[in-house]
């Protein structure tokens, strides 16, 4: 096993299934019960790592979180690759990488974001495939690479690099990075869906501290389908978010057979 194969293996992947070898073309980012350790998300059409940059330098500074990898991916656009040390539920990790966008990236438009895992892609661009980094676009010719961010600003017209990238360079940009520990997490998911501040009785609303009111969805909920469910119909609801953004909510809710309620 390479060093490259080494560092992937510490950051991003679970072990195959019991009885079952590991394939270097089938790296297991999923388990038998959906849950991941990896978490990318993703910025392009344009490329424009001055917005991303405010995600990677924002989980630091506010949630306390280690540096994610940062990766150009060979075709347009940018990505951060998030490591989880200990793996989650999908539809938990779609919700952290949704309350990122809406936190940092609200301005931008729902179509130049993805993720990964995505369970309710409202977007067939919001779903990415599960491909690692080293990799060959097939249909450009053009590799995607893990970069460092003092290099990233360079990318910006052209995310991708024409050859292969050594192997030992991109296990060293991997190297000093650690994964994200689950007291850390847990933190995290708490500062991004902090308990929202009372609405005065007068305007006859009810209290959005009250379990039923939807904006009171717990984030770090146990990452069922209903979870994801409750967390779009959250963000459809929440008026302080991008008008996009609530959209693309009630639009993943109409797709997974949900109808959404007008607001």
């Amino acid at each position: 096993m390479t060093r490259l194969s080494l560092e992937l293996q510490r950051l991003y992947l679970l072990p195959p299934p019991a009885g079952q070898a590991a394939l270097p073309d089938a790296p297991s980012l999923a388990d038998a019960d959906g849950r991941v350790r990896a978490m990318v998300l993703q910025l392009a059409r344009p490329a424009d790592w001055q917005a991303l940059a405010l995600v990677w330098q924002g989980v630091q500074a506010d949630l306390g979180l280690p540096a994610p990898a940062i990766a150009v991916s060979g075709d347009d656009g940018y990505q951060l690759w998030f490591s989880l040390a200990a793996p989650v539920p999908a539809a938990q990790a779609t919700a952290f990488l949704q309350a990122l966008c809406m936190r940092y990236l609200g301005t931008l438009k729902p179509q130049r974001l993805g993720w990964m895992p995505n369970p309710l892609p409202a977007s067939p661009h919001q779903a990415l495939p599960p491909r690692l980094v080293p990799a060959l676009q097939a249909h450009s010719g053009h590799w995607s690479a893990f970069v460092s961010a003092e290099l990233a600003p360079m990318f910006s017209d052209e995310p991708w690099l024409d050859t292969a990238p050594k192997r030992d360079g991109q296990a060293g940009l991997l190297a000093p990075l650690h994964s994200i520990q689950p007291a850390d997490w847990q933190h995290a998911l708490g500062l991004l869906n902090p308990a929202p501040a009372p609405v005065a009785a007068a305007a006859g609303q009810a209290h959005p501290a009250d379990p039923a009111h939807p904006a009171a969805a717990p984030l770090a909920a146990t990452g069922t389908r209903q979870d994801a469910r409750r967390f779009l119909h959250a963000v459809m609801a929440d008026n302080s978010a991008a008008l996009a953004l609530r959209v693309d909510a009630a639009k993943a809710l109409l797709a997974d057979g949900d109808a959404p309620a007008a607001t």
